[in-house]
């Protein structure tokens, strides 16, 4: 569904994207991360045609993107929370705008359709300008669907929801993919929802690629996981044995947080029998994809 070979973005002298390369199958759902400055927004505006690549190819369904622009981008639609409408028109008629541009069939039963799904049908006569920033990312996220997209390009899209909302989102993104195999690219800073929605996910750093698997098999990648204590015990005794042991050790609220390889578990439960070091509670993080972001990019 969209291919792109050895693209590259260069402004001046300063590379924002180079030689990125890699496709997105039909009603695969794909992860872009990074850290800020990556360059995950610069090849999403490449591939929306709003920036001209320095040097490199795109295709979506076969066809290469630059000779047929027009005919490819009324199959593909594109959602950020840092973009909106005209502020002074209603949410309706700014729906129906998009409608006609994207030659949409039963206008008015597609857009009914979408404020239902978005749960947003009580703001369809409100001004775009008066909305909440949650209304409004809903809004634009209604409005990606409007074409029925083969390609959806989605950077941040639930940034400004709480988390009721986004969770419906990231619910609607998955029966969307199901129903009509839209293949989504898909930017977030939220690793949760990242691991939770993207068959497939690809770290970039400066630009370049610097890995990709699936968010399971990036989990497994992590070194050393958390676990957690409740000490009824000396704090200074467990932190001896953990200075001595080279584990790191941390506060999180009333929790003592103990950093340490897998195999390690039952070598620092029996220090602690050993040394009748007591805790009332104990729990073990499961390896994530947060976990190995921060400890790819926090080096």
């Amino acid at each position: 569904m969209l291919e792109i070979k050895n693209l590259t973005k260069s402004f001046g002298k300063y590379n924002a994207v180079t030689n990125l390369s890699f496709t997105i199958k039909s009603g695969e759902i794909v992860g872009l991360l990074g850290p800020n400055g990556a360059g995950k927004t610069t090849t999403i505006y490449m591939l929306l045609g709003l920036l001209t690549p320095t040097k490199g190819s795109i295709y979506y369904f076969g066809k290469e993107f630059q000779k047929n622009r027009e005919e490819i981008m009324h199959k593909v639609n594109f959602s950020s929370t840092y973009l909106g409408f005209p502020w002074k028109m209603s949410v309706y008629n700014n729906l129906d705008i998009l409608a006609r541009l994207y030659n949409v069939e039963n206008i008015k039963e597609r857009i009914d359709q979408l404020l239902e799904m978005f749960e947003i049908n009580d703001l369809r006569n409100q001004r775009y300008g008066d909305l909440s920033a949650g209304q409004k990312t809903r809004v634009f996220l209604a409005k990606a669907f409007i074409n029925f997209p083969k390609v959806l390009l989605l950077d941040e899209p639930t940034a400004s929801l709480d988390p009721e909302i986004a969770v419906k989102v990231r619910e609607l993104l998955k029966r969307e993919r199901g129903k009509f195999k839209t293949s989504m690219l898909f930017t977030s800073h939220n690793m949760a929802e990242v691991e939770e929605v993207c068959d497939r996910v690809i770290f970039i750093d400066h630009g370049k690629i610097i890995a990709q698997d699936t968010p399971q098999a990036f989990a497994r990648r992590v070194k050393k996981i958390k676990v957690r204590f409740l000490f009824e015990s000396n704090i200074r005794d467990i932190e001896k044995i953990c200075f001595e042991n080279k584990w790191k050790i941390t506060r999180e609220d009333r929790f003592q947080s103990i950093e340490v390889k897998e195999k390690e578990i039952s070598q620092l439960l029996g220090l602690f029998a050993k040394e009748n070091v007591e805790y009332s509670e104990i729990s073990i993080d499961k390896q994530s994809l947060e976990d190995y972001f921060l400890e790819v990019f926090n080096k």
